[in-house]
């Protein structure tokens, strides 16, 4: 399953209501740590399919969801399991620190 992209208006279905885990990644365009990382969580996302959903939020784009949930710097992910925030990691982080973090919250 390819990383899905989540805005505003489709949070709460995408990620909220989602039967599955959802780690959601808080990225700008202008970011070149999110940009490092962007490929590690693709793979993930193929790697990991059915187990969670690895889902992109533009943060330029998406102010009102990076707020409500207090990102102050990107990347930041948060894991999201059963619709409540489950662990946030922050920064960019390697691939399998990123995938061990999944499996230990979801």
């Amino acid at each position: 399953m390819a990383t899905v992209n989540v805005e505003d208006g489709n949070f709460e279905a995408e990620v909220l209501q989602s039967s599955t885990p959802v780690l959601v990644d808080f990225w700008a365009t202008w970011c070149g740590p999110c940009k490092m990382i962007a490929p590690s969580l693709e793979e993930i996302s193929e790697e990991m399919a059915g187990q969670v959903k690895i889902a992109k939020l533009d943060i330029d784009s998406n102010q009102q969801s990076a707020m409500n949930y207090g990102v102050r710097s990107i990347p930041t992910m948060i894991l999201f399991k059963d619709g409540q925030p489950a662990a946030t990691l922050v920064g960019a982080q390697p691939k399998g620190k990123i995938a061990d973090w999944i499996k230990q919250y979801s």
